[in-house]
C-alpha cells in the first residue's frame, strides 16, 4: 500500500495537505524513507517510524478486537513525523479517528 500509494494526497488531522514520494537507490529498488511533501523542502520519515506506528496499532486492534479508534496522533507513540503517519493510516482504513478530525482530514479544497 505504501508504494503503490505514493503521489496520492493525504492530510493531517489539522487538514493540511500532504503528499509523499519514496526514492530509487542505486541498485534500482525503493529505499526505506518517504520523503513528505507539504512544503518547499520535502522532509524525511524513516521506514523505522511507520513500523513502530504499525506495531502500535497491531496492539490496539488485539485489544479492540476491531479497527481502533485513535484519539490523535501521538496516542500511536512519539514518533517523529506521527502527524503524517496517522493520516496515511487513516485513508488506508487500518484506523479510525474521531468524528472533528475526520471531517478535516475528508474535506475537499
Amino acid at each position: 500500500m505504501i508504494i503503490k500509494s505514493k503521489g496520492r494526497p493525504f492530510k493531517t488531522c489539522s487538514g493540511l495537505p500532504f503528499s509523499y514520494d519514496i526514492k530509487i537507490g542505486r541498485d534500482g529498488s525503493y529505499t526505506k524513507e518517504l520523503w513528505i511533501d507539504r512544503r518547499k523542502d520535502s522532509k524525511s520519515l524513516a521506514w523505522g517510524s511507520i513500523r513502530r506506528a504499525y506495531e502500535k496499532v497491531v496492539e490496539l486492534t488485539i485489544e479492540k478486537g476491531s479497527t481502533p479508534v485513535v484519539e490523535r496522533p501521538k496516542a500511536l507513540g512519539d514518533i517523529r513525523g506521527i502527524s503524517y503517519i496517522y493520516g496515511i493510516f487513516f485513508c488506508f482504513g487500518i484506523i479510525e479517528v474521531p468524528g472533528d478530525i475526520k471531517n478535516k482530514m475528508q474535506q475537499i479544497d
